[in-house]
């Protein structure tokens, strides 16, 4: 049996889809009813769980072959991260005691890091997980391509979209979620001893001004990145109802800085396409 955490996001559905197309048995870890029924139809075993309930997480994972991990993200961390802390330690406590064969985490590019950003989260997981006795694999993922979802409208609408990552011909290591949704659906299913990583970004880095250009070609008009002035972030954010803009206003410098990279000789590429991307989110959003 593979059980899968956050199986009803874009990640962990393409891992649990992979699986079930390998005819592989999958136990999706839900939260309710709701979120259970598209897996159940498919064949999947339906486990109920909350990512910081210890008792139900461990009930979720007996009798697994492999676990793949998906913490929920927090993009307002309180300091120290508690949320974080709180399920990485149910986490720890149900893998343990329910002794799967091998653990697989998503994890993220940079969670090597030492100064404090938003991806800190990663590294207190990473750093839990890794003294568990069974094999584990942290899948350190780029930046998904997948966020230019919230840039769509405003490119076909306007043709201005506002950037982060700057400056604007600075490659960015980015990668679609079916790449690493495949990945770990390979990872799930190989062997290897002790903690691991694997590191993985898209076929090529790609600058913001690529983005744009991506976007000009989807929607057959002018579109540009414009860089969003890194004094004006703070108030921004909190306008949008952050309490604690930070941890993601140091995660947004490490990108542009160049501090948050991958940590080893050598990474995995993907298959997809940021253009496939584009056109994919571009497509959904008006069907």
């Amino acid at each position: 049996m593979y059980v899968i955490t956050g199986i009803t996001g874009q990640v962990g559905g393409a891992v649990g889809r992979a699986l079930l197309a390998a005819g592989l048995p999958v136990r999706a870890v839900v939260r309710d009813d709701a979120k259970a029924a598209a897996w159940a139809a498919q064949g999947c075993d339906i486990a109920y769980a909350e990512m910081n309930d210890a008792a139900a997480l461990t009930a979720a994972f007996r009798g697994a072959e492999a676990v793949f991990v998906l913490l929920p993200p927090n993009f307002d961390p309180a300091p120290g991260f508690p949320d974080t802390e709180e399920r990485v330690a149910a986490l720890h406590t149900a893998l343990l005691a329910a002794q799967p064969r091998r653990v697989v985490c998503l994890s993220t590019i940079g969670a090597q890091a030492q100064q404090p950003n938003l991806l800190n989260a990663l590294r207190i997981m990473e750093r839990t997980l890794g003294t568990l006795p069974m094999p584990v694999a942290f899948l350190r993922a780029g930046w998904f391509m997948e966020n230019l979802i919230w840039d769509i409208a405003l490119a076909r609408a306007t043709g201005v979209v506002p950037s982060f990552l700057q400056p604007l011909d600075k490659p960015v290591p980015m990668v679609a979620t079916a790449d690493v949704g495949r990945m770990a659906a390979e990872l799930l299913q190989q062997d290897w001893s002790g903690v691991r990583v694997v590191e993985l970004e898209g076929p090529v880095r790609i600058t913001p001004n690529e983005i744009a250009a991506v976007m000009s070609a989807v929607f057959n008009r002018p579109v540009a990145m414009e860089a969003v002035p890194r004094h004006t972030w703070e108030s921004l954010f909190r306008s949008q109802g952050m309490k604690h803009p930070e941890p993601r206003m140091r995660m947004l410098d490490g990108f542009n800085q160049g501090w948050i990279e991958f940590e080893g000789p050598s990474v995995c590429k993907g298959q997809v396409p940021v253009s496939a991307v584009v056109q994919a989110l571009a497509d959904k959003a008006v069907s």
